[in-house]
């Protein structure tokens, strides 16, 4: 997947959904919200803070709400960005262009925009946060000289590349999985790149 360095650029890119998403762009153009490109695709802002963001998949598009636990969503349509990692995030999946109800998602839209100039947004506290790298990873960077590529990615990406390998249950599965991020790491890409 190409990375778009703009928002122009994304929406400007050939895809099955490029139409359907042009509609959500126009939609999100109409808030108080700042247009730009973050992670390869279109993230809306205020005061540089992520509000939500328009994206697109090979079954689906939709809109990210960065703080979309705290909406009220009462067509509960908002699911968990990843059941288990992502805390605030929220994703409304939309399978056709015919499914875009125009009023349904300003509001949406708006009700994050207010959510978010009300203070209601997760708040982290990353400083006191050591991360601590799986035995197996520490062997694999060692054995292999990527210690300096490991430590190239941000903190987040870090963690999602230890959070992999410690999610597996059995030995076999985190050494299929170190085997899996070892040219991932030599080539710095991040585990979730391809998604971003």
């Amino acid at each position: 997947m190409n990375k778009s360095k703009t928002a122009d650029a994304y929406y400007a890119e050939p895809h099955h959904f490029s139409d359907a998403i042009a509609i959500l762009r126009k939609l999100a153009l109409e808030t108080d919200a700042e247009e730009c490109c973050k992670w390869g695709m279109p993230v809306y802002t205020l005061n540089n803070k992520n509000v939500f963001g328009i994206c697109r998949f090979k079954n689906h598009f939709g809109i990210w709400f960065y703080n979309g636990a705290f909406m009220d969503d009462p067509k509960n349509l908002l699911e968990n960005a990843q059941e288990g990692k992502t805390k605030a995030m929220r994703h409304w999946k939309i399978s056709d262009i015919s499914s875009i109800d125009k009023t349904l998602v300003r509001q949406y839209l708006n009700e994050a925009i207010t959510k978010h100039k009300q203070g209601k947004v997760l708040v982290t506290s990353k400083k006191n946060d050591k991360l601590e790298i799986p035995k197996l990873l520490l062997s694999c960077l060692r054995a292999n000289n990527l210690q300096q590529k490991f430590d190239a990615f941000t903190p987040y990406k870090q963690k999602e590349f230890c959070e992999f390998i410690e999610s597996a249950k059995q030995q076999k599965t985190k050494l299929a999985r170190i085997e899996k991020i070892t040219p991932l790491i030599k080539n710095g890409i991040g585990l979730n790149d391809q998604y971003r």
